[in-house]
């Protein structure tokens, strides 16, 4: 079990900073926004108190460390989307870890953004209520490619190691 949550937190954490990463490198040489943590971290805080979906969450009430909350919760989903890549891959994972799960993985978390947290902050489904909607779209299939290969090469690195 502790060899589990070790690769889960070193696999989702890894996965989670290069994509970070990713979208620094894509900020510096085409300039493109960096995420807003802070209104992720509005997002989630509304949760627990009802509130899963804003008309623009820019607009709803703030909460004091709103930038620390979405920060953490970031990581918090890039671990358990490792948790269920090591689910789904299967004990034999560990040892031979192959690129077929955290990529398909990788697919789902696109699917997490566009059809909830996207439409929760007044974004639409996959977007659609942005202007650049479709430059939206395919930066969040490149980043979430980028996340699941991340998540193998930590796996590999993890297997080696």
């Amino acid at each position: 079990m502790q060899d589990f949550v070790v690769r889960a937190l070193v696999m989702g954490v890894f996965a989670t900073a290069v994509l970070d990463l990713w979208a620094l490198l894509l900020n510096r040489l085409f300039g493109f926004g960096l995420p807003n943590w802070a209104l992720v971290g509005r997002w989630f805080a509304h949760l627990p108190r009802g509130r899963f979906v804003h008309a623009d969450i820019a607009a709803a009430p703030g909460f004091a460390n709103e930038l620390a909350i979405g920060w953490i919760m970031h990581y918090a989903v890039g671990i358990a989307f490792a948790v269920a890549t090591l689910l789904l891959a299967g004990p034999g994972f560990a040892k031979a870890p192959t690129p077929f799960w955290p990529l398909v993985v990788g697919w789902v978390t696109i699917l997490c953004g566009w059809l909830i947290l996207q439409p929760g902050m007044g974004g639409g489904i996959a977007a659609s209520k942005r202007a650049n909607r479709t430059q939206i779209r395919i930066l969040n299939i490149l980043g979430h490619t980028v996340f699941g290969l991340a998540l193998w090469a930590a796996a590999l690195a993890l297997a080696r190691g």
